[in-house]
């Protein structure tokens, strides 16, 4: 009896009842036009044909109104409203093999709906009626009167009433939760189209990553060099006024590389000017680089060893930027000590640098902090090889960036 009379008493009934009833109403109109197009047009046809054509008629108005992208909209909206959170939200731009899927899920709807609604606008009054049968011995609704018999023998037909309206209700549940599960495959992407997405959507992570790297990596070796200098002309301020001019010298071109590097990141979030979009700084301006690390007052050794040019823009832009990251890190944990760097740009790009691990160092992190992160981002895009730690009081980096692959 519970199993039988559960879907009276269970919210979900009426909200899928509601949401079939409505897409009865939106079937209505469809039909009202097709009856108005087939009967004059076949006059005379006998009603087995007039009848069928009426409703394939009805059923193309249904589909054709399904391509309207209004309908669309209102109606993922009200099948999430009234079905619940397993209807997937409308795609923002859907492909037409999502329309053709969307326009049989309309049509499943509305035809499903007029049955439910025609069924609730007939049984319920035909149900009240039946409980005058046994006084009356006949039913009289729609086609005429219908004969049981009086008093017990037409006992039995309010009970047949209560049970047509039960009956109402499990429809109603059944076919909203029909919907409800051919939603995900009818509303939402296609196999195809949710693997565009997620390639999409890992492209504008990387693209994310990338602008946090290059945000890292240039803001923060600006803001050491600037910290480093300022704490230094700030200890020799009355005594040493040449240095004091060189250290404010080296904060504003520290500076001035920083908002250059912020300008070209906003040019890519912008996407307004697409030459924003070329590399910025590469190998040819690591000379510049090794000036402002100097100017700091770390003692920077340099071996370059090849043609700077000759790396294509994205290793020479990454091989720069893992550079300027070492020299950040060796100013911020180790201050101005000795750095050796070593380039070698041949068939591969070789990169080692080194300096004295120092009284500043902090502890390293569990996993490296962001900087080091941020490097092993970088190579490993680029398909080549890092390793970065302790070796003999110094901390050494070394770093491979293969140019096979842009032969």
């Amino acid at each position: 009896m519970a199993g039988l009379l559960g879907p009276v008493f269970q919210t979900r009934t009426y909200r899928r009842w509601a949401h079939l009833v409505l897409g009865g109403a939106l079937f209505t109109p469809c039909a009202f036009a097709a009856g108005t197009v087939i009967p004059p047009a076949t006059t005379g046809w006998p009603m087995w044909l007039v009848v069928p054509l009426t409703s394939l008629l009805s059923l193309l108005f249904v589909v054709v109104i399904a391509f309207i992208p209004a309908v669309r909209v209102v109606e993922v909206a009200a099948a999430r409203e009234l079905l619940g959170d397993k209807v997937p939200e409308q795609a923002p731009a859907p492909s037409w093999s999502a329309r053709w899927r969307f326009a049989l899920w309309f049509l499943a709807h509305l035809v499903t709906g007029a049955i439910v609604s025609g069924l609730t606008l007939a049984v319920p009054p035909a149900a009240v009626v039946a409980f005058t049968v046994p006084y009356t011995g006949e039913l009289n609704f729609l086609g005429g009167p219908l004969r049981f018999g009086d008093g017990w023998q037409a006992a039995w037909v309010p009970f047949v009433g209560i049970g047509a309206v039960l009956l109402i209700f499990h429809l109603a549940t059944l076919g909203g939760a029909a919907l409800t599960r051919a939603a995900p495959r009818l509303l939402g992407p296609s196999t195809h189209e949710r693997l565009a997405w997620l390639e999409h959507r890992a492209g504008q992570l990387a693209e994310r990553n990338r602008l946090a790297r290059e945000l890292h990596d240039s803001v923060g070796h600006a803001l050491s060099v600037v910290t480093v200098q300022a704490a230094a002309a700030r200890r020799v301020l009355d005594t040493e006024p040449e240095f004091v001019e060189r250290a404010l010298a080296a904060i504003e071109d520290s500076a001035r590389s920083a908002v250059a590097d912020l300008d070209h990141v906003l040019g890519l979030l912008r996407a307004a000017d697409p030459a924003t979009k070329t590399p910025q700084w590469t190998l040819k301006d690591l000379p510049g680089l090794l000036e402002r690390t100097r100017l700091a007052g770390a003692e920077v050794t340099a071996d370059l060893a090849g043609d700077l040019d000759a790396p294509p823009a994205a290793v020479s832009r990454e091989a720069y930027r893992i550079v300027q990251e070492c020299l950040t890190n060796a100013l911020r944990h180790a201050g101005t000590v000795p750095v050796g760097l070593r380039l070698d740009v041949g068939a591969e790009v070789e990169l080692e640098i080194d300096n004295p691990i120092g009284d500043r160092v902090r502890a390293p992190r569990a996993g490296g902090g962001q900087g080091l992160v941020g490097m092993r981002e970088r190579v490993e895009v680029l398909g080549g090889h890092i390793t970065a730690g302790p070796e003999d009081g110094r901390w050494v980096v070394r770093v491979r960036l293969p140019l096979g692959r842009y032969a």
